[in-house]
Formats: C-alpha cells, structure tokens, sequence
C-alpha cells in the first residue's frame, strides 16, 4: 500500500514543486524591465486569472474520482465516458470565458483594485493570457483522468512540459524578439496550448483504445451526466466558499497596512509550500481510495485510508518542527528585515498550519476518491460560517492575530467535520458501493 501511495504522490509533488518555478522566473523577468510597474502587473494578472480559474479546479478533482472507480471495476466505456465529460465541459467553460472576456477583466480588477500604471500592463496581461483558457481547463480534466488511471507519472509529466515550454518561451519571447512585458503572457499561452497538443499526443500513445469508446450518445448518457454534475458541483460551490474566505483574508490584510500585507504574503507561502507535499497525498486518496471503491474491496480501502493519514502525519510532522523555527525559511523568501522581523512575531501561526490543515488534506482526497462529494462541500460550509464567526467574535485589539486564529480555525473544522461525517459515508461506501 506505501508503495502505491508513493508511486501516485511523488510525481504529484514533482509537478507541484514547478509551479513557483515558474512564479518565479516570470517575476524575475518583470523585475528587469526596468520599472516597478511591471511586477505589480505580474502579481496582479496572476490573481486576476486565479480569481476565473479558481472555481473550475472540479475539471480535475471530480474527473480523478469517478475515473478511478471506473478504473476499478475495468469498465473502458465508463473510462472513456468521464474523460469525454470533462473534457468537453472544460472546453464549454472556457468559450464561455472568452465570450464574457471582458465583463471578467472589469470586475476582477475591481475587486483587486490597483493603481493606473499597473492597471494598464495588468489588462495588457490579462487579454493575452486568457486564450489560455481553452488548453488550460482541457488539461485540468486530461489530469484528472491520468490521475485517476493511477498514472501520474504522466499526469506529472505534462504538467513539467508546459512549465519548462513557459519558462523557454517566455524567455525568447521577451529578450530574442523583443516582446517586453506582453512577451511574458505570451509565452504562457503559447506553452499550454503546445502542452495541449503534447497531452493529446500521450493520450493517443498511451491510450489509443480510447477512440473505439468514445461518442455523444454514451457521453451524454442521462444517469451518467447526472453523477457527473452533482459531483463536480458539490466541488464547484465548495470552491466558491473558499474563494469567499480567501479573497476576505487578502482584503483584510491589505486594509492593515503595506508591512502586515507583505507579512501575511509570506507565512501564506509557507501554507502554499505545504499544500504540495499534501496535495500529492491527496491526489494518491483520489486514485488508490477511488480505485478500491470502484472493486468493492472494503479491505483494501479502509487500509489505504489508515496509510493516508500516516503519511500526511509524517510530512505533518516535518513541517511543523520547521515552521516553528521559521526565520531561515523567511530569509529564502526575502531579505527585507523588516518583514522578517515582523513575520516572526506570528510564527505560532506558522508552526500551526500543517497541524490544523492535514487533516482536510488528506480527508479531501479520500472523499473524492469515494465521490462523496456532498460531505466535502458541508465541511467546508460550516468552517465557512464558523471563519467569520471567530473573526467578528474576536477582539478588534488582537489585530493580525485575529485574522491567522479565524484562518486556522478554518482549516482545522475542514478536517473535524469531514471526520465526524466519515462514519456515515465509510458506512454507505462499504456496505453499498453504488449508492
């Protein structure tokens, strides 16, 4: 069982671990152009695709579940099905995204509101980058099914393709012709839709049988389009709510002041540089639980959950005696003292994200495998509500603090109630799967 865990969630941590690679090389690149402008207009267009984006992540969550159980029980037309599904609704979206384009640019730089100088390279970035679109969410659902296949080593692999095509075009794009700052957003649509065509390209090799499968009447197949929208619209309001918590924090934060915004920017990397390790742990509870939910082996199953959590405890553990002595990681990220030295006064905050967040990690992953979707979207629903609740009830005087306490009290009712509900749904799995 370890060894299945670790062929799924290494390549998930590989592929994690390009990702700020990448954030970083393209900020490098912004930060030599010769005014400051352009970083801001990086950081903002980013935010401003992560605020479309962030809600569509169902494209590859949804898809890893259902294709896992359909791996289980070895039925290629379910396979075919689900890649088909989502496939196509990630090409739906992404049309819808272009044709609304525009009222998306206004409102997403109305919530984030930057100055006119940043504004404008900002709209320069955005309406490139978004004939992203397409490839991008194509290739969230093509993930999601490798990973569901228990092939992650592919799954990484595209996502390592796209990186480095980003990083090389960008490069050329910006200092062989001359593009400038535009140059950097080419590069990145340029990349995913050559990593379209190279996901297409695996998925042919690897898995020509899929063509003798695929068609509109199995596709759009009634009972089947129905578990496929009621699990990934659970994942969809889910990630709505989080959407919620997330853009209140930032907004919180920036009304604090420049210092206290940079503060949290900070630690929240430290939450991000966790989420890789956890999210490959999770991405292997979507393949092997989703797997042996698609068996029936019941055995199986309640053994891949207790290996789960052993190894979210262990990268649990890590993390938390490095962040509790937090200051060589600050200075990896910055070299300005004044954060530093500001930041260390929250490093209890620091020390307590991988102990409140493992727990909604790994249970996330374990619910998607086993498609029960609805008690992912309940606990993060009462955490949401319990967020505000600690953030109001809470003396303004503790003022930063009142924001980490609300943030990981978040994280830690996440994994409570997915807890609490797991009796019922280890109930309903095991005794009847196909319910």
């Amino acid at each position: 069982m370890n060894r299945e865990i670790y062929k799924i969630a290494l390549p998930a941590i590989v592929a994690n671990i390009t990702i700020p690679l990448l954030g970083l090389l393209d900020t490098a690149i912004a930060g030599h152009l010769g005014a400051a402008a352009y970083l801001g207009a990086i950081s903002v267009g980013a935010m401003m695709f992560n605020l479309i984006y962030w809600n569509f992540g169902f494209l590859r969550m949804g898809t890893s579940g259902l294709t896992a159980q359909a791996y289980g029980t070895g039925d290629r037309m379910a396979q075919a099905r689900i890649l088909q599904q989502s496939s196509l609704l990630g090409l739906a979206i992404a049309l819808g995204i272009l044709l609304f384009q525009v009222p998306l640019q206004v409102f997403t730089l109305w919530l984030i509101g930057p100055g006119d100088d940043v504004r404008r390279l900002a709209m320069t970035y955005y309406y490139i980058g978004i004939w992203g679109a397409p490839p991008l969410l194509v290739m969230m659902a093509v993930k999601g099914w490798l990973l569901g296949m228990q092939d992650s080593y592919r799954a990484m692999a595209v996502s390592v393709v796209v990186n480095v095509l980003n990083i090389i075009i960008s490069l050329i794009a910006v200092y062989c012709f001359d593009m400038g700052f535009a140059g950097i957003a080419v590069g990145t649509v340029a990349a995913e839709w050559l990593g379209l065509g190279y996901s297409a390209w695996i998925m042919a090799r690897r898995y020509g049988w899929l063509k003798h499968y695929l068609g509109w009447s199995t596709a759009l197949s009634h009972d089947d389009v129905r578990k496929f929208f009621n699990v990934n619209g659970d994942i969809f309001v889910r990630s709505a709510l989080m959407m919620v918590v997330m853009l209140f924090f930032m907004a919180v934060g920036a009304r604090s002041g420049d210092l206290l915004l940079a503060v949290n920017a900070l630690i929240m990397q430290m939450f991000t540089l966790y989420s890789y390790f956890l999210d490959g742990v999770a991405f292997a509870g979507e393949a092997i639980v989703g797997k042996y939910c698609g068996k029936g082996d019941n055995e199986r199953l309640a053994l891949a959950v207790k290996r789960l959590f052993l190894w979210g405890v262990v990268f649990t553990a890590v993390f938390t005696v490095a962040y509790a002595f937090p200051q060589s990681i600050f200075s990896l990220l910055t070299d300005d003292i004044t954060v530093i030295e500001a930041a260390l006064q929250y490093r209890l905050w620091c020390a307590l994200i991988p102990i409140a967040g493992m727990a909604a990690f790994v249970w996330d992953g374990i619910y998607i495998g086993m498609t029960r979707t609805r008690g992912m979207l309940v606990a993060v629903l009462v955490a949401f509500v319990v967020f505000f609740a600690v953030f109001w009830l809470s003396p303004a005087t503790w003022g930063n603090d009142r924001l980490w306490l609300a943030y990981i009290v978040f994280l830690a009712t996440r994994g409570i109630v997915q807890t609490l509900l797991y009796r019922r749904v280890r109930r309903q799995v095991f005794i009847n799967p196909n319910n």
